[in-house]
């Protein structure tokens, strides 16, 4: 059963299209003159979000060791 699936991956491989199917890549994924400003926007935030994020927590935990301070706590 395993050889019959096998033969047929393989008779599909050699005779589907796949080379006909890369010609209209650009008409499949719609691209415009707006494309590379989406991917500029998308690559931004994916980029300074973890940045921004440890700038928010390290200024927290700055905050909060301030606090221990004036309570006379020594902390570790």
């Amino acid at each position: 059963m395993y050889l019959i699936w096998r033969s047929m991956l393989a008779i599909v491989a050699v005779f589907a299209p796949a080379s006909a199917w890369a010609v209209d890549s650009y008409r499949f994924l719609h691209v415009t003159i707006d494309t590379p400003w989406f991917i500029f926007i998308f690559l931004f935030f994916l980029v300074f979000a973890p940045m921004i994020l440890s700038a928010i927590l390290h200024w927290r935990q700055a905050l909060r060791g301030d606090e221990k301070d004036e309570e006379g706590k020594d902390h570790v």
